[in-house]
């Protein structure tokens, strides 16, 4: 038997109670159970759990910052439940996240629908001054409706940058609709879509100029779609043409350094019996994004 079918049932399988503890961790990890109005394929209601699941077999240590940023604490909390109205679930993670960015502590969410990224921003935008929104994402989720509700996961970037009024960057697009298309130049977001990252004489300039579009504070979101389906086929809405793994973890880690990212989430990864490698990719990608947002607090293994 692997020795990682022993490891508690906790994001990173850390078998350290006090650095897994709440009390003594400076992450938190938020799995939220909730697909309520997905619009194509469904799956993402047990992402969160798989992501941490197969979190619990990945090395804790990171070669690149050459640390081990579990050992600033990491807790994983108990699963939000869907609420069956979007509007209570909304209101219910706005609370809990309330609640949980003003302990000061750094708050991971899992997904879950990318619906569940609004309230989560609210909910930092309260704590954090001069906030921005960073989207990792195939789609710009700029409609004003869908399916008769303002609270889809189409709408989510709509009601960030307009009801929240809060500024975005959204990086990787590559899917929209025309009535996103006659709207997006009206809101506050700076769109780098795919088809220009990809072009061969394109440069590395585009993260730069990214990056330098973002407020001091930012709120990192990341829908799995973003990336390319090669690497994540196992998504609601696969869009081909994504961003690579290196090209997103170059974005991510820059962010990190020039700016100070105050929160993050990962969401639409939508889960199949069998699809380790999408949900072991999510469950990576969180955990090199948080050591390259504590790279500072961390204790160099090598050193």
């Amino acid at each position: 038997m692997s020795e990682s079918t022993k490891l508690p049932k906790n994001f990173g399988g850390i078998d350290d109670k006090r650095l897994a503890a709440f009390d003594d961790a400076r992450v938190l990890i938020l799995p939220v159970a909730y697909e309520g109005t997905v619009s194509y394929g469904g799956g993402t209601a047990e992402g969160a759990r798989a992501i941490i699941e197969a979190s619990r077999n990945m090395e804790l240590y990171d070669d690149e910052t050459d640390s081990e940023v579990y050992r600033l604490g990491i807790h994983t909390l108990d699963a939000s439940a869907a609420k069956k109205k979007p509007a209570n679930m909304m209101r219910h993670l706005h609370e809990r996240t309330a609640a949980l960015v003003s302990s000061g502590k750094f708050v991971c969410t899992i997904g879950g629908e990318h619906s569940i990224t609004a309230p989560a921003v609210e909910a930092h935008a309260e704590v954090y001054e001069n906030l921005s929104v960073l989207q990792i994402d195939a789609h710009a989720d700029l409609r004003d409706t869908y399916d008769d509700t303002k609270l889809s996961h189409a709408c989510v970037m709509r009601r960030i940058t307009e009801d929240l009024k809060i500024p975005a960057v959204q990086c990787g697009i590559r899917s929209l609709s025309a009535e996103e298309a006659r709207v997006i130049d009206s809101l506050p977001t700076r769109v780098f879509f795919a088809k220009d990252i990809a072009r061969p004489d394109a440069s590395a300039a585009w993260r730069e100029q990214a990056v330098e579009a973002l407020t001091e504070n930012v709120y990192l979101t990341i829908d799995i779609d973003g990336l390319d389906p090669s690497l994540v086929p196992h998504t609601g809405t696969p869009e081909p043409g994504g961003l690579g793994w290196y090209e997103t973890l170059d974005l991510i880690r820059l962010c990190s350094q020039r700016r100070r990212i105050v929160g993050m989430d990962l969401v639409e990864y939508a889960h199949r019996d069998g699809a380790d490698a999408s949900a072991f990719l999510c469950a990576k990608l969180i955990y090199k994004t948080l050591s390259y947002v504590f790279a500072a607090e961390t204790t160099r293994v090598r050193a």
